[in-house]
């Protein structure tokens, strides 16, 4: 397996270069959690000044640590996969790296694209950036994988994209299918680590053979409890890369970071994770994007609430319209009726989620009327489950806690046998 991550060193050339670096007045900057809204960056997450009383160190990421990596690329041909969260604490990634001299030659863009505007599911276009005139290659819509002719003249590609722990999110897929480019085209990648918002507990159906797609790849289960660091040197250590090529891989580590701390994104990270709230709700409200089920899109309250018009319930309502990331969400101009989460406390959500809670999706479904059209006839739940075993079980009655029995055993494979073997932070337990 070709994974590095990159501590200090005693390299002279680095030594020379944190000198230099320490003199030139430049701050070996802490993720800030106040960074200012900039409307071509994305906007911000509001959360609790963090105050620096507390005895414990801030967490750093490792877009923040330029005396780590900064001398590895230096005179090097850059390309970068970012989008909007990838902010350090003096700007975005792509202008500051410019700034000290970097030769950036590409952006790629995931989902969303490279200011993360787009709907999901939306086909982002090539195109260039209007600050710095360099040259966007998407990697969402036609092209998932950078092809040959991309990556030419590359000697180093960074990803330094936030995740937030769920399978279905689709930044560890394009991470996927750049490592494999990467290692087709003999091109090194440096993953620049960020933490998992979910990252302090792992649960939900193992991805089953047959139900690959761009919204879960790996056999792992829906909340994996990894940072993208830690997925990179996974998919590495697995052979999941297409005929079983290994990727000249590095990471640059998190500073005092664990999986059993609260990490608050200081961006959004995508059009509908608007806050830490939604963030966490994510894992286990998403599948019902599966089915008629509106979750939120259309609101200012995304999977923080859903509903339908059919609902039986009408207690709560609230009408989807079409708005920015969301222009055109199920049930458009219609009132739906349902379940509102919003008055949920952010800080209690990460204490007390231990597991995925489907039992919001078990107990809708059970009153449902319309049993027949509920889940979509693309069978897109059964791509986000990664199983149709899931579907099946709620169809036949069962109850939930009678259901995620059946992963636990697969869970546990996968906490003790894979996923250990790849963790770089210590462990929620």
């Amino acid at each position: 397996m070709k994974m590095n991550p990159i501590s200090n060193s005693s390299n002279l050339g680095i030594l020379l270069f944190l000198v230099s670096f320490i003199l030139s007045g430049s701050s070996g900057c802490q993720q800030n959690s106040n960074i200012s809204s900039d409307p071509q960056e994305g906007s911000t997450i509001s959360v609790k000044e963090e105050s620096n009383t507390n005895e414990e160190p801030p967490i750093i990421v490792g877009a923040d640590q330029f005396e780590k990596y900064l001398p590895i690329i230096k005179d090097k041909n850059v390309i970068l996969t970012v989008n909007q969260t990838s902010r350090v604490s003096e700007g975005h990634l792509v202008d500051v790296l410019v700034e000290k001299g970097v030769n950036v030659r590409k952006i790629f863009a995931p989902e969303h694209g490279f200011r993360g505007k787009a709907d999901a599911g939306a086909v982002v276009k090539d195109g260039k950036d209007v600050k710095t005139g360099i040259p966007i290659v998407s990697l969402y819509g036609k092209k998932k994988k950078p092809g040959a002719e991309d990556l030419k003249g590359a000697d180093y590609v960074i990803f330094d994209i936030q995740d937030v722990g769920a399978r279905f999110y689709t930044y560890i897929s394009t991470l996927h299918y750049l490592m494999e480019a990467c290692a087709e085209n003999g091109i090194k990648v440096l993953v620049l680590d960020r933490p998992n918002p979910n990252g302090h507990y792992v649960d939900g159906p193992v991805l089953k053979p047959g139900f690959e797609s761009f919204v879960g790849m790996h056999k792992i289960p829906i909340v994996h409890g990894m940072t993208v660091g830690e997925i990179a040197g996974m998919i590495n250590g697995e052979s999941w890369l297409k005929n079983g090529v290994q990727c000249d891989l590095d990471v640059i580590n998190c500073l005092n970071y664990d999986h059993e701390k609260a990490y608050h994104l200081p961006v959004k990270p995508s059009p509908n994770l608007p806050n830490m709230r939604s963030i966490y709700l994510y894992p286990s409200l998403c599948l019902f994007e599966g089915t008629v089920v509106n979750i939120g899109r259309g609101t200012g309250k995304q999977f923080q609430l859903f509903g339908d018009p059919s609902y039986p319930d009408k207690s709560f309502s609230y009408t989807p319209v079409s708005r920015d990331g969301a222009k055109y969400p199920k049930h458009q101009d219609t009132k739906c009726y349902g379940v509102d989460l919003s008055g949920k406390d952010e800080e209690v959500l990460f204490l007390k989620t231990k597991e995925l809670d489907l039992n919001y999706l078990f107990d809708f479904y059970a009153i449902y009327p319309d049993k027949k059209s509920f889940f979509l006839k693309n069978k897109f739940f059964d791509k986000l489950a990664g199983t149709d075993q899931l579907r099946k079980d709620i169809i036949a009655g069962k109850s939930f806690d009678e259901v995620k029995k059946g992963w636990a055993a697969e869970v546990n494979t996968f906490k003790t046998e894979i996923r250990s073997k790849y963790l770089l932070y210590k462990d929620f337990e």
